[in-house]
């Protein structure tokens, strides 16, 4: 086969075969297929889009060019994917939840995007932690506690590495059907059975209306299911953080604070058990999502995913006495700032997008890839939409390396968050569900 006769096929709309579809994600990984052609093919995809068939296909395709797990397990393996948003540690506290229920969770994450956090950053907050291990480790890990929070291996879907890479540098980032591949190849070489799509919507994601999540959501579950991997989707608001704290070691201390103190009635630990619940569904481990939610619930009030959690920190060369002595072990910054509201009235709107970059530039995520991340800055007590304040109360506290750090912070801040004459509607956290 030729890449330049696979790349006019897709120009001209005349549908692809599997086999061409299976000869160029090859072709990727191997380097035959050169950077050119991956540009030229990622720009026909943008333009024209693909067919269901041709989607499922590449998304197995690159899934098939490197390593695929299997696991031998009687119970199911499942995991949750989010498409990104601010405070968003729900698969710190999932993860865990479903591994005390009896299911085993090998979920293979990613690092901070953008304005967004990413849940290793947030692990590897943890003294000691490490999340890149050998595949031989990451089997262990979960064969022995249920679940284990990783990064992708090298030989995990390396035609998409190859093909995200090229995608950032040749204008076809927000291509559907290459996000739908991109995602759903790296989860599928896990081995999984069931699956579940947190795709969030709103001022703090990268689908800010409902429609482009309505649309991606669509894309995954179809195409997920079409490659044999159960899936479903919930289009979740991200108008506001999910949890108070943005920041590594600080959604650290949410997640903490949900699975020791019993205290789960919020967003944070909604979301999880909704998500929760709707895996256990597809899965099979139950036939009542709203019973498998209150399940979900049960683990983080019941003390079983937070031991599930700590032994998952300590097989991953944590601290052993981490959900004991959590406040004395994860980092803090030096300068703690506390900024109140400017004037009195409503939290009639925040700029999530700017929250996070605020974050960004206090050192808790990446501007460019190689950079270093301070895990202990960020943003906590952030206020809620609708919350009626005035000049004595407290909108944010910023955590910060220094004092000019806190400076732009407190800037940023107070540009974000938009205090009104009159609260707003009050906002649904779960906005539709998207299944088959």
């Amino acid at each position: 086969m030729d890449a330049r006769d696979i790349i006019a096929k897709l120009r001209d709309k005349q549908g692809l075969f599997d086999s061409e579809l299976n000869w160029f994600a090859a072709g990727l990984a191997s380097g035959v297929v050169t950077d050119a052609q991956a540009g030229a093919f990622a720009m026909a995809a943008l333009l024209n889009g693909m067919s269901d068939p041709e989607r499922v296909a590449l998304t197995l395709a690159m899934r098939d060019s490197g390593d695929v797990m299997r696991w031998d397990y009687s119970e199911p393996t499942i995991d949750k994917h989010s498409t990104g948003g601010i405070g968003d540690c729900v698969s710190l506290l999932l993860a865990p939840a479903l591994a005390a229920l009896g299911a085993y969770v090998p979920m293979v994450s990613g690092r901070g995007l953008g304005h967004t956090g990413g849940t290793l950053d947030k692990l590897e907050s943890i003294p000691g932690l490490k999340t890149e291990v050998s595949e031989d480790k990451f089997r262990d890990v979960v064969t022995k506690v249920g679940c284990a929070i990783v990064s992708a291996t090298g030989a995990i879907a390396p035609a998409d590495k190859r093909l995200y890479g090229i995608r950032d540098v040749s204008g076809t980032v927000e291509s559907i059907d290459l996000i739908t591949a991109s995602i759903l190849s790296k989860k599928l070489a896990a081995g999984l059975e069931a699956l579940v799509l947190d795709v969030k919507c709103g001022s703090g994601a990268f689908m800010t209306t409902i429609e482009e999540a309505r649309t991606l959501a669509q894309s995954l579950v179809t195409t997920a299911n079409g490659a044999g991997c159960k899936t479903s989707a919930l289009i979740t608001d991200m108008n506001q953080p999910c949890c108070p704290s943005l920041g590594n070691a600080l959604e650290i201390m949410e997640v903490m604070k949900a699975l020791t103190s019993g205290e789960v009635d919020n967003d944070l630990c909604d979301l999880t058990c909704a998500l929760g619940g709707e895996l256990m569904v597809l899965s099979g481990l139950s036939d009542d999502v709203d019973a498998a939610s209150w399940a979900v619930r049960d683990t983080l009030t019941d003390g079983s995913a937070a031991e599930r959690f700590g032994q998952m920190v300590t097989a991953l060369g944590g601290p052993a006495d981490f959900v004991d002595l959590w406040r004395d072990r994860l980092p803090s910054a030096p300068v703690v700032r506390d900024v109140m509201a400017p004037h009195a009235g409503f939290v009639s709107a925040m700029d999530g997008h700017a929250l996070g970059m605020a974050v960004v530039h206090l050192g808790g995520g990446r501007t460019n890839g190689g950079e270093r991340i301070d895990p202990a800055v960020g943003l906590t007590n952030v206020c809620e939409l609708g919350e009626p304040v005035d000049g004595d109360v407290l909108i944010a506290t910023i955590h910060a390396r220094n004092l000019d750090d806190a400076d732009a912070a407190e800037a940023a801040l107070l540009c974000a968050i938009e205090i009104g004459n009159t609260a707003p509607e009050p906002l649904k956290l779960i906005l539709e569900k998207v299944s088959v």
